[in-house]
């Protein structure tokens, strides 16, 4: 299957490929393609993924076509493979496909036009994993040694579990802290404190109150005061820390409110970045470098 569901087979050295064409890409290159056709499917809510894919599809010259779920032939008891397969009858150069269930692209296989993952259940988000990585490569100029801290919770975040993986093979140390409840046991537990202190990234994540089966065992202000991004703690990170969140934020919980835009913070340029990864990885594919 073409396209970008996973970074789990993509070598480092294919990774860092991407990394420096977008950076290529923001820095001025051009690349245009003529009378190709692109969709995005997304049956959950997003601002920046959504709108990040299709922004780096009109700067690609690829004509976009929005897709609402919720006025499709879904509500009929239409699949997603048929939803796909439908679309790829049409014409269609690629999807981007997000979807609640886990590792969904496995029904696809079938699926011969090019598919990027924007995201799937708790599992993967392949460019959500690559912006965070330009950021950092961005700021740091490498990755091997760097202390990376992921707060918060990490049981139900896809950027986490990929995230996790992707970098401990790029060499970067990568704890987790947050409360016991949301540890999955995917990277060695830190302190928070600890964390704040020691760590050259502080990654915060959303807490996903709509994938809890159950409510939270805390309110979000204790949440906050126990795990959040708070100003005194913000005051005792490392002097060339980095803040970093995929957002949506709740404001006044993983972090406040005065600290998601403070000079350590690079969660807006996250987004940025994150239109020039995409850029890369379509333009990759469609030229079979991916």
């Amino acid at each position: 299957m073409r396209g970008l569901l996973t970074l789990k087979g993509l070598s480092t050295e294919k990774i860092q490929q991407i990394i420096n064409y977008a950076l290529e890409l923001k820095g001025g290159a051009k690349k245009t393609y003529e009378n190709k056709k692109m969709a995005t499917l997304f049956f959950e809510n997003s601002t920046r993924t959504q709108y990040s894919f299709q922004t780096a599809m009109i700067n690609l010259g690829i004509n976009v076509i929005s897709f609402n779920a919720s006025a499709s032939s879904v509500n009929k008891g239409e699949t997603l493979y048929d939803t796909v397969r439908t679309f790829e009858s049409l014409g269609l150069d690629g999807v981007v496909i997000r979807h609640s269930k886990d590792e969904y692209f496995k029904e696809l296989e079938n699926i011969k036009m090019p598919i990027f993952n924007g995201g799937d259940g708790a599992a993967n988000h392949p460019t959500q994993c690559l912006l965070d990585l330009m950021t950092i490569y961005e700021e740091y100029g490498h990755f091997a040694g760097l202390k990376v801290a992921i707060i918060g919770d990490i049981s139900h975040s896809r950027v986490a579990h990929g995230n996790i993986e992707v970098m401990n093979r790029l060499g970067m140390e990568v704890y987790i802290a947050g409360p016991e409840e949301y540890n999955d046991g995917s990277a060695p537990h830190i302190d928070l404190d600890e964390a704040i202190k020691t760590c050259d990234v502080i990654m915060l994540l959303r807490v996903q109150f709509e994938r809890h089966q159950e409510k939270m065992s805390m309110s979000v202000e204790e949440y906050h005061q126990k795990f959040g991004l708070t100003e005194e703690r913000m005051n005792n990170m490392k002097e060339k820390a980095i803040i970093m969140h995929p957002a949506p934020i709740n404001r006044g919980v993983e972090i406040a409110d005065s600290v998601a835009e403070c000079p350590k913070s690079r969660i807006y340029k996250q987004m940025t970045n994150g239109v020039y990864v995409r850029m890369a990885v379509i333009s990759m594919v469609l030229d079979g470098d991916l």
